[in-house]
């Protein structure tokens, strides 16, 4: 696979109103028959103000990774849990075959996040959910592994991995090592400016990385996060927001 710009994602909601969505689909920018590309099943870009509460709602057969960067949320959910999320501690949701949660927006700024929705390796596994706390909000100039199948602050029940940095304005980091052979990589811009290869990227733009690809040049300050995943593993296409919507259609 060369260097390819993911295409951006379907846009929901009205920030003037307290809720917008971006609902990327990644495999979409790869024009297979697959919404999703391996573990990686669809990512949704939220901002939302304080006071909104997501109501009490199903997830099945989701590997969910919450991934805030600014602001607060409490979560509470049907296995009885009730907890605070934030930059600094994070959240992953393996909603298995029964599984729901709310969200409230806390404090007073805006909450700025990522819901990362990856595919479980078969259905109806039993439910849990994970909360860590970390002892910075961020990793400086430094890959941070979130989540992979063992080994990281989260568990995900699938061959897949998530990796994050800050890179500091003018600075070039290396690449993680590609954790399989083969993986597919997608690197994400939350925030900033990179230069990948050939390509400059911005704010809310994505790459699929080509295997040769092994730095990230950042123009300014840049929050990054890293999707790597093996498409020849098993994976359940099935989820409720994770899987096929193509299959769907």
């Amino acid at each position: 696979m060369k260097t390819t710009k993911m295409k951006r994602g379907t846009r929901r909601g009205d920030p003037d109103r307290g809720f917008s969505l971006e609902i990327i689909h990644p495999g979409l920018t790869l024009g297979t028959d697959d919404s999703g590309i391996g573990a990686i099943g669809r990512i949704d870009r939220a901002r939302i103000h304080p006071g909104h509460t997501i109501a009490m709602h199903p997830h099945r057969d989701d590997e969910i990774l919450t991934y805030v960067r600014v602001g607060s949320m409490l979560h509470k959910d049907t296995v009885g849990n009730r907890e605070e999320i934030r930059p600094a501690r994070l959240m992953m949701m393996n909603a298995g075959h029964t599984f729901q949660h709310e969200e409230t927006i806390l404090g007073t700024e805006p909450q700025e996040a990522l819901q990362i929705f990856l595919r479980p390796h078969a259905p109806s596994l039993e439910p849990k959910v994970q909360f860590r706390a970390f002892s910075e909000a961020t990793s400086r100039d430094v890959w941070r592994l979130l989540a992979a199948p063992e080994g990281a602050p989260f568990e995900v029940r699938a061959q897949a991995w998530v990796h994050d940095i800050r890179v500091a304005a003018g600075k070039t980091v290396s690449l993680p090592l590609i954790p399989t052979p083969g993986a597919v990589r997608l690197l994400y811009v939350f925030s900033g400016e990179i230069g990948v290869g050939a390509w400059r990227l911005q704010t809310g733009e994505g790459a699929f990385l080509a295997e040769d690809e092994v730095e990230v040049a950042a123009t300014t300050e840049s929050d990054l996060v890293l999707f790597s995943t093996d498409a020849g593993a098993p994976v359940f296409k099935g989820g409720m927001f994770s899987g096929n919507v193509l299959l769907r259609a």
